[in-house]
């Protein structure tokens, strides 16, 4: 089996819409083929109207190839990303091997950094309300800062570090909900920021959480974005590597080539 079309089960009231998605079986995950323009389209409309709803929020969390190579090592890890409601291609290797092992095809590349710049217009013009949560707390203020003043009308319904204890978390969760965001992002990191999704879920007030990984540190430029070109190569990683060879090198060294022998493995579904 390549690939498969799931029912969402959305609950509650039923006031979110509840169509058809249809993902493709990558490495041994299941990502959804719809492509960046309509994940993010299906985020404004959705978050909001599940929030009002009081409905169970969303997990939508990303894959790439470091993603592919915890899941089938990392017992917790895929525990927790068999939760998610939706998983996206932040990998541009994610959405070509969906290409090479037949079935279901991913769209485009919906990498987590372009799925959020690229809402924020559409989030402003819809009073669509974003919590940040992650990064330092130098980062997550200049995060929040430039996105607010580059796109007018945009209202964030809070932010907050990513650092804090174990017994400081209920305070964690009860900022958030204070606050009601539409959507609630979650940048603290694999697998950790999977790990707190799934363990809050049902404490939090929101209607969608999205796992972002450093996406406030690129926002910020702390972290350099590769070329488009190397982007549409799918040699990002490399260009990340480079930058930042200290932390990263030795993930990439060892998971890309897990990822693909995992893409290879699983090539008939």
């Amino acid at each position: 089996m390549h690939g498969t079309t799931i029912e969402l089960g959305l609950g509650g009231s039923g006031a979110s819409d509840s169509g058809r998605l249809e993902n493709a079986h990558v490495g041994g995950v299941p990502v959804s083929t719809l492509s960046l323009r309509a994940l993010i389209d299906k985020m404004l409309r959705d978050a909001p109207l599940r929030l009002a709803a009081a409905e169970r929020p969303w997990l939508v969390f990303d894959c790439n190839g470091h993603g592919l190579s915890l899941n089938a090592t990392d017992r917790a890890f895929a525990k927790d990303l068999a939760e998610a409601d939706l998983i996206h291609a932040d990998g541009q290797v994610i959405v070509k091997a969906s290409h090479w092992v037949g079935g279901p095809q991913i769209a485009d590349r919906s990498s987590t950094t372009d799925m959020f710049i690229d809402s924020l217009p559409g989030a402003a013009a819809g009073k669509v309300r974003y919590y940040l949560l992650g990064g330092t707390e130098q980062v997550n203020a200049d995060c929040a800062e430039s996105i607010t003043s580059s796109t007018p009308g945009l209202e964030l319904a809070g932010r907050r570090n990513g650092f804090w204890k174990a017994d400081e978390e209920a305070a964690v969760i009860d900022a958030i909900n204070a606050a009601a965001p539409d959507v609630l992002w979650v940048g603290t990191g694999k697998p950790r920021e999977q790990a707190f999704c799934v363990r809050n879920r049902d404490r939090i007030k929101a209607g969608w959480i999205v796992t972002c990984g450093g996406l406030f540190n690129y926002i910020t430029g702390d972290y350099p974005r590769a070329p488009q070109w190397m982007q549409q190569a799918g040699l990002e990683w490399l260009h990340r590597m480079a930058t930042n060879p200290r932390h990263l090198a030795w993930r990439y060294l060892t998971t890309n080539p897990h990822a693909l022998y995992l893409i290879w493995k699983h090539r008939n579904g």
